[in-house]
């Protein structure tokens, strides 16, 4: 019988899916991984463990992480779609939050429109 030291574990899909979560909503609120990890008593490269999903996140953990980024637990365990409508999935993809920065700053209301059409006309050429 081999010992559960030598056994490496997958990262489960739940895990990552949280922890995808846990990224998105610290990003979106601005906070850092070491703020985070300050307020759960952690390491910041233990964040850097549940966002990855390589350690699974307690129960009690996922409540205090909930509390820190105001939002309800239940939160991480719906599906993403179930979340789409609120905008966190689409702030999961690399560099969305940095271009929701970006837009934000800009002042002219034709400027913002003229982005929006723009990325609208490359989704749908790379949609073809």
């Amino acid at each position: 019988m081999a010992s559960s030291k030598s056994v490496k574990q997958r990262r489960a899909p739940e895990d990552v899916e949280i922890g995808q979560k846990i990224r998105a909503l610290r990003v979106a609120k601005n906070m850092t991984q070491v703020t985070l990890a300050n307020g759960l008593g952690v390491t910041f490269q233990q964040v850097q463990k549940y966002e990855r999903g390589a350690n699974r996140v307690s129960a009690g953990r996922l409540q205090k992480i909930a509390d820190m980024l105001d939002t309800p637990i239940t939160f991480f365990y719906g599906t993403r779609k179930q979340h789409q409508d609120n905008g966190v999935a689409l702030i999961q993809s690399k560099g969305a939050i940095r271009l929701l920065r970006a837009y934000s700053e800009i002042s002219s209301a034709a400027t913002k429109h003229a982005l929006v059409m723009l990325a609208e006309a490359v989704r749908d050429k790379d949609a073809r």
